[in-house]
């Protein structure tokens, strides 16, 4: 009997983008809306508080593909600077590279002439490829990409934050905020429950778990904002 292709999916290979993209809407949403409702709380024209969601929204995808590139960047760096450290000592000690791969492939449950034979020809097919996955667990799956994390981040945060801003533009001044909060717990959930799904979590969970603490930021902005336009 032949045994199937092996097909089972997994989801790690999503963790850099899935990362930046969900933190990138969840932010959009959240800051546009509660910046939104806080502005409410202490404005009475529309066009003000429709012009504070605009701008926190534009000011808010930069800040967030700036904050991502440089973060990212940062550790690309980092990994970069490892490789070549141990390309370095490949030509430098080869010898004890080898003998270091074959007690990490022993420490995993190989035998040492399992894991000498093993060592030998994964060293040969592609040295630094090897040492750098098992030594420092670096791959091209998880490896960082400055510009894919901030055009993610910055693009998410803008579908995310957009929806506020549009429900702030059709309702009466005197429901906005509430129009708005609303929909901002129905996104989260959504949001939330996509999140999860895609990442192979438990939806229900994540769902909740968003929209609880996105309903404390509202919360908090919108009190903060009445308590200010009562002093102005």
């Amino acid at each position: 009997m032949v045994e199937e292709a092996h097909d089972q999916k997994h989801y790690s290979g999503r963790s850099g983008w899935l990362r930046a993209a969900v933190l990138g809407a969840n932010d959009g949403l959240l800051s546009t809306s509660s910046l939104i409702v806080g502005v409410a709380a202490a404005a009475t024209s529309s066009s003000q508080i429709v012009l504070a969601g605009v701008a926190g929204l534009v000011a808010g995808a930069m800040s967030m593909a700036a904050g991502e590139y440089v973060s990212v960047s940062s550790q690309s760096d980092t990994e970069k600077a490892d490789i070549a450290l141990e390309k370095a000592e490949l030509v430098r000690n080869p010898g004890g590279e080898l003998e270091e791969l074959r007690e990490i492939l022993i420490s995993r449950g190989m035998s040492r002439a399992t894991a000498i034979k093993a060592a030998d020809e994964m060293t040969a097919y592609d040295a630094i490829g090897t040492h750098v996955r098992e030594e420092i667990g670096l791959s091209e799956v998880n490896s960082a990409n400055p510009i894919q994390a901030g055009l993610a981040s910055a693009v998410a945060f803008i579908v995310g934050g957009l929806p506020p801003v549009v429900v702030s533009l059709v309702s009466p001044t005197g429901l906005l905020a509430y129009l708005v909060a609303i929909t901002t717990v129905a996104m989260l959930l959504m949001l939330g429950a996509a999140g999860a799904k895609l990442g192979g979590a438990p939806m229900g969970q994540a769902a909740l778990r968003v929209a609880f603490w996105g309903v404390i930021a509202m919360t908090v902005t919108h009190i903060v904002g009445s308590m200010i336009g009562a002093q102005i």
